[in-house]
């Protein structure tokens, strides 16, 4: 049994039923939809028809939502249906970075996500959902895709049906009969700043413009003989915020001090190797862990990652692996301090595995947010590895330039600045490929000119190419010729800075190009 959705664009008449319907059944709070009316509209006057899009949940066979879901909040049901359950929720709002479809939102009243489900409590008692029941001109057809009697599975086999956003391989049972492609693809319709009876939020026209922007090509702007919105609902912009953001950050200094002084330094570092790396290592990670928990809607049900867990889903594994990673930075910090060689050395090889796991499970994490294509990179692990190596280089960098050095301690200088150095030509080179190279889907190629041409522009080349990369590179390159340990203490800082500029962008840059 496979519960599924038939939309007859040719019978829509855009009246706006099944949405008011869905509201009342399922108590959806104001500003929230479940399932919405786009209207989109085609041609130039007079030759102009107006197109009636019924958006909502897809309960895909392959829901990626589910996946990432860390507390199995959401979850496929024997009959299909792609459930969820609020009680479990803690407001992640991953599942809403992993809808290719846009049909998630957080429900302001409860702090939750939340989305169509099939009206599954209809269902359990043999009645259709509301959407069905209120449609006056019969549009929407549900039922049991696997029952070859059955109405919707009759014009699935027979009729020329089409799906959102197939090569998501998510494999949604939504099926639209008689649209128009233009009128249910967002990359295929122009901006517009108003809609009828509706102003739009002015965050989403911020976002509608800077698209627009970066869409224009060398003959004009892209899209301009195709087809526009002239009526929808507000959607969420940018779920994933500055937090987010700086816990990629931090993260990358936490593991990348570990990493690097257990791959490069020794104890002939004195204090720097035995206390000052892991104490600046346990620093950085309480603040990750911080960010991650006070970035939830519902901080109070964090211990749910552990105690619910959703094996799939990366969310899961990341907290596992940053205790893991916390209970080696301990041991060595431990042992450094009492002087207990031996559990230093101990520490130092599962220290370097965890590092490396720490700085790279986001790669996998990311990759699950399938709604956001400029994530899906195959170099989204390199080069977190890479920044930690930046950052872990760095930061020790500075220490060392702050403490004293003892008399029986080796200059760790001579390792960490061309360490720095290397990495930050490797990172550099990566992002150069993440930006300029030929994206195979449209959805990053438009990210990536977000950032090199578009309104990210000036930070990118001011931040990150030249204040994060070239400038740091020269300084060092000044340092050492003038043994100036300021100006390559200057130079680390920068590379600090100019790496925080890029997790920025690349975060809301990803997030940027719209999904419905």
């Amino acid at each position: 049994m496979r519960y599924g959705f038939v939309i007859d664009q040719r019978r829509c008449i855009g009246c706006h039923a099944c949405t008011v319907a869905c509201k009342e059944e399922n108590r959806v709070p104001l500003g929230a939809f479940r399932t919405w009316v786009k209207y989109i509209e085609r041609g130039a006057f007079p030759n102009t028809r107006r197109y009636f899009s019924v958006l909502r949940c897809n309960h895909c066979d392959a829901a990626p939502c589910v996946t990432i879901c860390p507390t199995v909040a959401l979850y496929r049901r024997d009959d299909g249906i792609v459930d969820f359950d609020g009680g479990r929720c803690i407001g992640c709002k991953s599942c809403m970075q992993a809808c290719p479809y846009d049909a998630l939102y957080i429900d302001p009243d409860t702090s939750t996500a939340a989305k169509c489900n099939y009206c599954a409590h209809r269902i359990e008692v043999g009645l259709e959902p509301a959407c069905v029941i209120v449609c006056p001109a019969q549009a929407i057809i549900a039922g049991d895709l696997d029952d070859p009697a059955s109405a919707i599975a009759t014009i699935v086999a027979r009729e020329p049906v089409q799906v959102r956003k197939a090569e998501q391989g998510t494999r949604p049972k939504v099926f639209y009969l008689g649209a128009d492609a233009a009128a249910l693809t967002p990359e295929l319709q122009t901006t517009s700043e108003a809609y009828l009876w509706a102003v739009r939020p002015r965050e989403e026209v911020d976002l509608a413009k800077m698209v627009a922007a970066a869409q224009e090509t060398d003959h004009g702007p892209r899209g301009a003989a195709l087809s526009r919105p002239v009526y929808d609902v507000p959607h969420a912009v940018r779920p994933w915020g500055w937090k987010v953001s700086a816990y990629l950050w931090t993260k990358s200094i936490s593991a990348g001090a570990l990493l690097v002084a257990a791959f490069a330094g020794s104890e002939s570092w004195g204090s720097l190797f035995n206390g000052v790396a892991p104490a600046l290592s346990l620093l950085f990670l309480a603040i990750t862990t911080a960010l991650l928990v006070f970035d939830l809607k519902r901080p109070e049900r964090f211990a749910y990652i552990l105690l619910k867990p959703n094996w799939r889903s990366w969310l899961v594994w990341g907290a596992w692996i940053l205790m893991a990673f916390g209970a080696a930075g301990a041991a060595w910090l431990v042992g450094g301090a009492t002087g207990r060689s031996d559990l230093l050395h101990l520490a130092l090889i599962p220290s370097v595995l965890l590092a490396l796991a720490t700085a790279g499970y986001s790669a996998f994490l990311f990759g699950q947010a399938e709604g956001r294509d400029f994530w899906q990179s195959p170099l989204v692990l390199p080069h977190l590895i890479v920044a930690a190596v930046v950052a872990g280089a760095a930061t020790l960098s500075i220490a060392a330039a702050a403490t004293p050095l003892q008399s029986t301690e080796a200059d760790p200088s001579a390792t960490l600045w061309p360490l720095l150095f290397l990495s930050l030509v490797a990172h550099g080179f990566l992002v150069a490929l993440e930006v300029f190279h030929r994206h195979a889907v449209h959805d990053a190629t438009l990210a990536a000119r977000l950032i090199r041409r578009g309104p990210y522009r000036a930070r990118f080349w001011g931040g990150v190419a030249l204040g994060g990369v070239l400038l740091p590179m020269a300084l060092m390159l000044a340092g050492a010729a003038s043994d100036s340990t300021a100006l390559s203490t200057l130079g680390a800082l920068l590379a600090l800075a100019g790496l925080w500029v890029w997790e920025d962008l690349w975060v809301k840059a990803g997030q940027s190009v719209p999904l419905s």
